[in-house]
């Protein structure tokens, strides 16, 4: 009797131990997915960023359409349940402003809450930017609204008639 069950506690221990390593293993196609998802968030927010230096406010509604349904679909990685819930509530948040820039046709509408959303935003950006993108913190010095680029030349999407190009890149990851 004790040999059965020391048997059978050995292939349950051995079984356990097969599922965590198979859990904890990652794919090739595990990462490439993940690195397009993130491409897809930064991509989404880039556009919608863009959509305000050019002053299409119907483009700003569709951008920040793809850019909830991207990061709906992300799911975080490797966190302690702290910053697991952080990224999360900041997550959700993104998404509800993304929500109110689609509520709205009104360009100057939607800068004003995409300056709230940039700054959310550049918080995640490490969880978001994919291994071979290079992003920018960029800040207009005269009202100190933030936005994220791909680019160190500076395009400010919240006065883009009159100070295009006045602001300056702060950080970059």
């Amino acid at each position: 009797m004790k040999r059965i069950l020391v048997i059978a506690f050995m292939s349950l221990s051995t079984l356990g131990h097969a599922q965590l390593k198979s859990k904890d293993e990652v794919t090739p196609d595990q990462v490439e997915k993940r690195e397009a998802q993130k491409k897809e968030i930064t991509k989404n927010y880039l556009a919608l960023k863009n959509s305000l230096i050019i002053s299409d406010s119907l483009a700003a509604v569709k951008n920040a359409e793809a850019l909830k349904t991207s990061l709906k679909n992300f799911k975080f990685k490797k966190l302690r349940l702290e910053q697991m819930n952080e990224a999360t509530a900041k997550r959700r948040e993104i998404i509800d402003l993304a929500t109110e820039v689609t509520a709205t046709k009104n360009i100057n509408k939607q800068r004003k809450i995409v300056q709230e959303l940039s700054v959310k935003f550049w918080d995640l950006a490490p969880k978001f930017k994919a291994e071979d993108t290079a992003l920018y913190l960029q800040v207009c010095p005269m009202t100190g609204a933030v936005w994220t680029s791909d680019s160190k030349e500076i395009k400010n999407p919240y006065y883009p008639k009159n100070m295009l190009t006045c602001g300056e890149v702060k950080a970059s990851l």
